[in-house]
């Protein structure tokens, strides 16, 4: 199985389990820098609902071995991270986040990057799955932010299966794109259920109508979480198509 951007020099990574500050708690995450001098962008690698598996921390790696400082904070990091077998936890601990908390989370990771020695103080942020849409929120909230990639989000038009919101996601993410403020990439999977191409489709609308600087591509033959390449979900062509617009769009907007 081939997979994109894979890591074959590690060498010229530098690697540390870290710790960062944010309202009150210790937010464990893993960060990976370039080790030749010089001044680099930052992403924030925002993980699926499962947590921060090492699939993740490898996306880290890849966007590192391209010249970014990447930063895969834990959110669950109070309450302690899920078993991915468990499909009850995962979902109760994932809808139990605060959006508030996770956002003042994230500002605090792009506020931990800016003040790292090689950093240049743009920072983007790359979600997958419910960090997709985790992303998107990010993006519609907070000015800490100056790209990001929505990668099949969730949950965007309502806050679980059954609720429109609830008092931990207190308004649909859709609803808050009019106050989006930088450029952001939308992607959707054309097999997805969740985000549907339909959804896909809102979103676009609602962003068209705001007037707000954004990409949006429906990828063909794949569905959620075809990028996952330790899932049954993989797509080894759109997963590299993929690719190459993550860096397109980076390159354009980060450095």
């Amino acid at each position: 199985m081939a997979i994109p951007g894979q890591v074959t020099d590690f060498t010229r990574l530098e690697s540390h389990l870290v710790q960062y500050p944010s309202v009150g708690a210790a937010i464990d995450a893993y960060l990976v820098q370039p080790q030749a001098p010089g001044r680099y962008p930052g992403v924030i690698v925002i993980h699926e609902a499962f947590g921060p598996v090492e699939h993740i921390h490898d996306v880290a790696h890849r966007l590192a071995n391209q010249g970014y400082i990447a930063l895969a904070p834990n959110l669950y990091s109070r309450v302690g991270t899920p078993s991915p077998s468990n499909t009850e936890e995962v979902f109760s601990k994932m809808f139990a986040l605060s959006d508030e908390q996770v956002v003042n989370d994230l500002n605090n990771g792009a506020r931990f990057i800016q003040s790292l020695p090689h950093a240049s103080g743009r920072v983007g942020a790359m979600g997958f799955c419910s960090g997709g849409r985790q992303s998107l929120l990010f993006a519609s909230s907070s000015r800490e932010v100056d790209a990001a990639i929505d990668c099949w989000g969730g949950f965007i038009r309502k806050a679980t299966p059954n609720d429109l919101t609830t008092k931990s996601r207190p308004t649909p993410v859709i609803d808050l794109v009019d106050n989006l403020h930088c450029p952001l990439f939308v992607v959707i999977g054309e097999e997805d259920h969740n985000p549907s191409p339909e959804d896909g489709d809102a979103l676009k609308r609602r962003l068209e109508q705001h007037h707000k600087a954004f990409q949006y591509k429906v990828y063909q033959e794949a569905g959620h979480a075809f990028f996952a390449d330790y899932r049954a979900n993989y797509r080894e062509g759109a997963a590299f198509k993929l690719w190459d617009d993550v860096l397109e769009f980076f390159g354009t907007h980060l450095k």
